[in-house]
C-alpha cells in the first residue's frame, strides 16, 4: 500500500506514535522515527525489522530549536522529498488549577504541542510538496474543545494546534498536499494513565486500533483535507 513511500513519525518510541510507525512500516513505507528516548527508538527499530519493515531512528528533542531543521536538511539531501508526516509527539503537563501552573510547564506543553508542530510545518512543507501525494496528520485531543477544569495548558495547546493546522491546510486547498487532524480519544497509553490513574486500561482500545484510520489518511487516493476527525471515524 505504501511501497516506496517515506514517512516521518514524531513521538514514535511509545504509545500511539509507536503503533503508527510500526503500522506504516508494515504497509511498505520506510519510516523515519523520532523521539527523545534512544532506548525506545531502538526497541521500535527491532520491532519494525522483525515485521519485515525498514526504519531510520533519529533521537530528537522536540524542544531543540535547531533539531527539526537539521533533520529536514538530512532528509532533503538523502531522499529529496517526504511523502508522509505524522506528528504524534505530545506533552500533557500538570493537571492543576490554571493559576498554579508554572511558567516551566507552560513552556514545555506549548513547546511540544504547538511550537514543535509549527517548526515541522516550516521545515517539511517544501519536502511534502515535492511528493506526488504529500500527506500530513497531526494528533489532537478532545480537550481542545471540552476545556475541562485543571486541563488549561493541554487544552490551550491543542486548541492552538488545531488553529495552526487548519490554517495551514487552508493555504493548500488547491494543492496535492492533504492535511488533517485526528483526535484518538481515550486510548491505552502512558499519557492517559497519568491523566486518569484510577482508570482500568483494559477498558480502552490499544494504540494500534487507530492504524486503519491513519492509513486511510496517508494513501494516494485521499480526498479529505483540513478535517478534524474523531476516532473511531464515522464518515
Amino acid at each position: 500500500m505504501l511501497k516506496d513511500k517515506l514517512a516521518l513519525v514524531t513521538g514514535a518510541s511509545r504509545g500511539i506514535g509507536r503503533a503508527i510507525a510500526i503500522g506504516l512500516a508494515k504497509n511498505g513505507a520506510h519510516v523515519i522515527a523520532t523521539a527523545r528516548t534512544q532506548g525506545g527508538l531502538e526497541d521500535l527499530d527491532d520491532a519494525i525489522r522483525e515485521a519485515g519493515g525498514s526504519c531510520t531512528i533519529v533521537p530528537l528533542d522536540q524542544m531543540d530549536p535547531e533539531g527539526i531543521e537539521k533533520l529536514a536538511g538530512i532528509i532533503e539531501e538523502r531522499w529529496g522529498k517526504l511523502d508522509i508526516l505524522v506528528a504524534a509527539a505530545g506533552q500533557l503537563g500538570e493537571l492543576m488549577p490554571a493559576a498554579q501552573i508554572s511558567a516551566k510547564t507552560w513552556n514545555e506543553v506549548m513547546g511540544v504541542n504547538v511550537i514543535a508542530p509549527a517548526r515541522l510545518i516550516r521545515a517539511f512543507e517544501p519536502l511534502l510538496l515535492k511528493s506526488d501525494a504529500g500527506r500530513a496528520v497531526f494528533l489532537t485531543s478532545g480537550a481542545a474543545r471540552s476545556c475541562r477544569a485543571f486541563w488549561a495548558p493541554y487544552a490551550a495547546s491543542k486548541a492552538a494546534l488545531d488553529a495552526l493546522v487548519r490554517s495551514w491546510a487552508d493555504e493548500h486547498e488547491k494543492a496535492a498536499l492533504r492535511i488533517n487532524l485526528v483526535n484518538p480519544g481515550p486510548m491505552r497509553t502512558a499519557m492517559r494513565k497519568k491523566a486518569f490513574p484510577g482508570e482500568d486500561p483494559q477498558t480502552l482500545p490499544a494504540p494500534d486500533a487507530i492504524l486503519p484510520l491513519i492509513l486511510s489518511l496517508v494513501g494516494e487516493d485521499v480526498t479529505r483535507h483540513g478535517d478534524w476527525i474523531n476516532f473511531p471515524d464515522e464518515g
